[in-house]
């Protein structure tokens, strides 16, 4: 599919499309006219003043089309002054990551001219979407059209319309030429390169960069686990007698990857203008609902909803069915030891290669099952989650990744844990731990990459065909309407939840198990390999072009990772306790044996909260630029003041003066 630069007249003027707005096929007229007016009316009266248009009727298409489809786009000078309200931080001409002013334009690095390549796409896509986000209702009731959905003054119209289904999506539109280069820079030819991340944040912004640029260091991080693992598998060094020193390694390797990706992570926030960035006030959830009542914050009147009944609904009903879900998560572990058991009775009473095989059956039909409880519980605590009314967007997430991280972590580790401390057998640990590893990348693969390609290809095919009869795509690119209704057809991006999950559960394979089969670092590096490749041709060819996330970090998930880091360290000195090579050491006293056990484990944690400590989240020539800045701003803020006390003092003399001289 190639696409076009897209350009329409707007009253006379030309302007670029940014964003799409797609409203119901049967949306009021009045609601359709009421809501464009307020986009393109001015600051001054209340409106966006951003430049909209309709969306022209396709070409040779016979299906019924949606007519009400709209184009948005920005001046240049609405662009500018919009990056100055978002707090967009650009470079300065002397290197630093300064917030934009529109006063002081001239003096940032990349600011020629009119400033017309000055923002990326996706700095104005972002830029219109908080536009758009921010438009409020005045003195309206309701919207026109639509008694029954009330407006109340100072809330988001936006939000409004989403919510209650009149508006059906908002988003951006790929740039066709830029996201060729992306393409062919990212995943279209293999090398050992690094990825584009200054390329991704440029095109998709700083969030998406972000989870690319940890899946990379992730990565990499693996390949000394990796070849260490490849050196036990090659010579044998697989008899658990000898896996003390791979365990060792292992926690202290958990927890300086993570303190350097904090310093890597703040490097390139810095560099991409996040880290000092203050974070906007943050707007009431579209799906929050409650009594009209005024916010003692903002002053204006929003839904108000008890912290206290929501409270009842998380300890009452969320979290006792939580609970209720790790009983039947357990009770499906139970279920597959039976099975494995009855597998080895009959292995042991007629090995054959077709009882060897069988062996493996169990493991794989339980990570099967696994990974379908994980689906289903996934929609189950979305479903909760949004019951429990939560008011902002991140305390919405910060609920629903707890209630995914305690379901999965017990659902796909618990078996591991009874199978290392209860029944202590390493056998059956590390091939329970290959075959739901192994099962679960297969299963990812087929899910996150094959999956979608065939259901975009599918749905592409027929409109593909029908424009091919009218005109020859081979050499021509496809037109604006075209290019337009296909990527509203494309699969919605739901964000960075998903891939950081997934990469979550392969660092606790790695991190906590990993010592008693080696392979499994390697199968991770391959798997993230492939997982590059594979999410770069989603975000490019499956997905809608998601909007920027401006992000300093990976957020609550950094907090996870180092929880389990700390879990890693427990369970490695337990499986380094029970090693043959250690008990030696205590032939006599079990009992001493597990004291020095947990002495070694606080000591190691003492160590790791040590390094954490001393090892700065932020370099230290970037805590130093971040310092000058402040200064800088102070000094600034310093002379203004004082520059308006002494106008003020100048026109208080004058005004003692004359007043003096009249008397």
């Amino acid at each position: 599919m190639k696409l076009q630069e897209p350009s329409v007249e707007s009253s006379g003027s030309t302007f670029t499309p940014l964003v799409v707005l797609e409203l119901t096929l049967d949306a009021k007229e009045e609601a359709v006219a009421w809501l464009l007016s307020r986009i393109r009316d001015p600051q001054q009266n209340g409106g966006a003043e951003l430049l909209v248009e309709q969306l022209g009727p396709g070409v040779g298409l016979q299906e019924k089309e949606n007519p009400n489809m709209f184009l948005v786009g920005a001046s240049r000078q609405r662009l500018l002054s919009g990056a100055e309200d978002v707090g967009l931080f650009k470079e300065f001409n002397d290197g630093s990551m300064r917030g934009f002013t529109c006063s002081n334009k001239h003096n940032f690095k990349d600011f020629q001219g009119d400033g017309d390549n000055f923002l990326s796409m996706a700095e104005c896509q972002y830029i219109i979407k908080h536009e758009l986000d921010t438009l409020r209702a005045k003195d309206e009731t309701h919207v026109p059209g639509y008694t029954q959905t009330k407006l109340y003054p100072g809330k988001s119209i936006i939000r409004r319309l989403l919510s209650k289904g009149i508006l059906i999506q908002i988003f951006p539109l790929h740039e066709n030429e830029e996201l060729k280069r992306l393409c062919f820079t990212w995943y279209k030819k293999v090398k050992l390169s690094l990825q584009p991340l200054d390329d991704i944040r440029h095109y998709y912004g700083e969030g998406q960069a972000l989870y690319f640029g940890f899946l990379e260091y992730f990565t990499f991080a693996l390949v000394p686990m990796a070849l260490i693992g490849l050196l036990y598998y090659l010579f044998d060094w697989e008899d658990y007698d000898k896996y003390v020193v791979f365990a060792m390694f292992n926690v202290i390797w958990c927890t300086l990857i993570l303190e350097l990706w904090k310093r890597f992570s703040a490097s390139l926030a810095y560099n991409w203008g996040t880290l000092s960035r203050k974070k906007a006030f943050e707007e009431p959830r579209p799906g929050f609902h409650g009594v009209l009542g005024f916010n003692p914050v903002t002053g204006r009147q929003e839904p108000l909803y008890p912290n206290a009944k929501r409270q009842l609904r998380i300890y009452l009903v969320s979290l006792p069915f939580v609970l209720l879900c790790l009983y039947l998560s357990l009770y499906v572990m139970m279920i597959y030891f039976q099975m494995e058991g009855w597998a080895l009775t009959v292995h042991d009473e007629d090995p054959t290669f077709w009882t060897g095989i069988l062996l493996f059956i169990p493991s794989i039909i339980y990570a099967i099952v696994i990974e379908i409880m994980n689906i289903i519980y996934r929609c189950a605590a979305e479903f909760l989650t949004e019951w429990e009314n939560h008011r902002l967007e991140s305390s919405y997430q910060n609920h629903l990744v707890l209630k995914v991280l305690i379901f999965n972590f017990f659902n796909c580790f618990a078996s591991l844990f009874y199978i290392a401390f209860i029944m202590q057998d390493m056998v059956l640990l590390r091939q329970s731990l290959a075959t739901l590893l192994i099962t679960s990348q297969i299963l990812n693969q087929f899910m996150e990459a094959f999956l979608p390609y065939w259901l975009q290809r599918r749905r592409n095919k027929k409109l593909i065909r029908k424009l091919r009869k009218r005109r020859t795509l081979e050499d021509k690119e496809l037109p604006l309407a075209e290019q337009v209704r296909l990527e509203a057809d494309m699969s919605t991006y739901l964000g960075t939840f998903d891939d950081y999950l997934e990469q979550f559960l392969l660092f606790g394979y790695v991190s906590l198990f990993s010592c008693v089969y080696p392979l499994s670092a390697v199968l991770v590096v391959l798997n993230n390999i492939t997982e590059i490749y594979s999410d770069a041709f989603k975000m490019c060819r499956v997905f809608k072009r998601p909007f920027s996330d401006p992000a300093a970090n990976i957020g609550v998930w950094q907090l996870a990772f180092e929880a389990m880091s700390v879990i890693a360290v427990v369970t490695n000195c337990a499986l380094i306790g029970m090693s043959p090579q250690v008990k030696a050491y205590f032939p006599e006293s079990e009992m001493q044996l597990i004291l020095w056990t947990v002495a070694i484990e606080h000591g190691l944690l003492a160590f790791k909260f040590i390094l954490t400590f001393l090892i700065p989240d932020v370099p230290k020539h970037i805590q130093i630029k971040l310092s000058r800045l402040e200064f800088e701003s102070l000094e600034a803020l310093k002379k203004k003041v004082h520059f308006m006390f002494c106008v003020w003092m100048e026109e208080s003399f004058n005004f003692g003066w004359y007043h003096s001289c009249v008397v």
